[in-house]
Order: structure tokens, then C-alpha cells, then sequence
């Protein structure tokens, strides 16, 4: 049996032994008003593993990235990271909203990946870099800066450390953006479209430093149009449509021979 095909339920003594998933979705609802955007989404990531999220524009893949580090509440089910529930913790027999200090600790270990670099313009490469270590981790300055000039040199920007954002291309930014969020440690990373705001000759140094991010074995979950990366790089391949996980496979067999009618049409259209 692989580790994709693990029995369930899993035990408190799986979780003592490191064996839940690092992400685990069960049943996840949002609405926006009257608009039910996620409706019943199952999914488990484990550790070390990249998953990745494609489908229309609409369908719920970025809204599902977000619930996950609490950007978004749920209506219904519930997400966990590690064994925690995102967002929540048990009183009683009731599961009560954190606050934003509690909030923002379980956010530290989930970096997020925008499709905009969302870069602070009146600061430096390494202080957008260091700025999260100093304030959220306390981290010592001499320490936050050698490990961001360790990434910046990982992502090939190692002499762009004193530029501003404004200096940089849409690719450099982004990447500048991977190293960010590494910067803070995570045991989850999320990317949200990371390339499509990027001019397509900008695209390729991205999607490399992602590839060996990957390579590295850290737990990736990536909303994407890229279906070269998601067949390369990818475990799983997860097609949604209107709200639902419709399909989730390995990404060779989604992308080259899916079972689903809807994921057919899908990835008929685009390539």
C-alpha cells in the first residue's frame, strides 16, 4: 500500500508518529451571498507532497487556497494543517474562531504565493525579505538577513538584495515573493497563479525555481493554467469545477487520460 492509499480514519497515534497529511480538507463550504463558491470540497495533501489545483476561472480553486491559511473562513467543514484546525480551536463540544494574534501564528507557518507580488514599493529586496523574520518571528536582524541572502542567491537574485521592487521585472518580483515567503520557514506552501501575471518569456525562471522547491521536499499546493509544471512536477492533479473537487488523480493520468467528461472539455480547450 502507498501513501496515497492509507486507510482511514487515521489515530491520535498516527499523528504522535507523523503519519496525518499535512493538509487535510473535509467537506469545506463558502458561500459569497447568495453564490455557493465551494460546495463540499474533500482533499488530503501529505507531507512532501506537490498538488495541484487547475480548472475555469470561477470554479473555487483560489477561494479553496485561501481557506486554508484563514485568508477566507469556511461556511462548513473544516481544514487542518499538520493536526491543527486552520482558524478554530475546541471548546467543549464547540470549535470557537481564533483571534488575529493566534491567527496570525498558524499563518507563520503557510507561506502564500500571490498572482501580484504584493512587495512593500519603500523597501528594499532584503528588507521585504527580512521584515516578516524580525517583526512576526523575532528573529535576531544578523540572522534574518543571512538566511534571506541565502534564498536571494537560491532564487539567482543575489545581487538584487539593495534593489527596489520598482527595478525589477514581473518575473524577478515574483521570485523575489517565493524567497519572502520562504524566509519564514514554512511547512506549507501555497501559490496562487504565481505566473499569470507575467509576461510568458518572464515565466520560465519562476517555474524553475518552483521545480526545485519541489525537488527539496516541501508540501506545495499550486493553483495553476500551467500544464506543463502541474504534469511534470506535480503528485496529484486536482480538477475543480463549479465548487467541487471533480477529479483527483495522479498528474499524468488527469492531464493525459482523465476519466471525468468535465476535466476532458477542460483540458480539450486549453491545450
Amino acid at each position: 500500500m502507498t501513501r496515497r492509499e492509507t486507510a482511514h480514519p487515521r489515530t491520535v497515534a498516527d499523528l504522535d508518529s507523523g503519519q496525518l497529511p499535512m493538509v487535510r480538507a473535509e467537506k469545506v463550504r463558502k458561500h459569497f451571498g447568495p453564490l455557493e463558491v465551494l460546495k463540499g470540497v474533500d482533499l488530503e495533501v501529505e507531507r512532501g507532497e506537490v498538488v495541484c489545483l487547475i480548472g475555469p476561472s470561477g470554479s473555487g480553486k483560489s477561494t479553496f487556497l485561501r481557506c486554508i491559511n484563514h485568508l477566507e473562513t469556511v461556511d462548513g467543514g473544516r481544514i487542518w494543517v499538520d493536526g491543527q484546525v486552520v482558524g478554530y480551536q475546541r471548546r467543549g463540544r464547540k470549535l470557537l474562531e481564533l483571534g488575529d494574534r493566534e491567527i496570525c501564528r498558524q499563518r507563520t507557518e503557510i507561506g502564500m504565493v500571490f498572482q501580484h507580488f504584493n512587495l512593500f514599493p519603500h523597501m528594499t529586496v532584503l528588507q521585504n525579505l527580512i521584515e516578516a523574520p524580525l517583526r512576526a518571528l523575532r528573529e535576531p536582524r544578523d540572522e534574518a538577513t543571512a538566511r534571506a541572502l541565502a534564498l536571494l542567491e537560491q532564487v539567482g537574485l543575489a545581487d538584487k538584495a539593495g534593489a527596489y521592487p520598482r527595478h525589477l521585472s514581473g518575473g524577478q518580483q515574483q521570485r523575489v515573493a517565493i524567497a519572502r515567503a520562504l524566509c519564514m520557514r514554512p511547512k506549507l506552501m501555497l501559490f496562487d497563479e504565481p505566473t499569470s501575471a507575467l509576461d510568458p518569456e518572464l515565466v520560465g525562471d519562476v517555474l524553475t525555481v518552483m521545480r526545485e522547491l519541489a525537488e527539496s521536499g516541501m508540501t506545495m499546493i499550486v493553483v495553476t493554467h500551467e500544464m506543463g509544471f502541474a504534469r511534470e512536477v506535480a503528485d496529484r492533479v486536482v480538477f475543480f469545477d463549479a465548487g467541487q473537487a471533480v477529479e483527483v488523480g495522479p498528474a499524468q493520468q488527469v492531464i493525459t487520460d482523465p476519466r471525468h467528461a468535465r476535466t476532458k472539455a477542460f483540458l480539450a480547450a486549453v491545450r
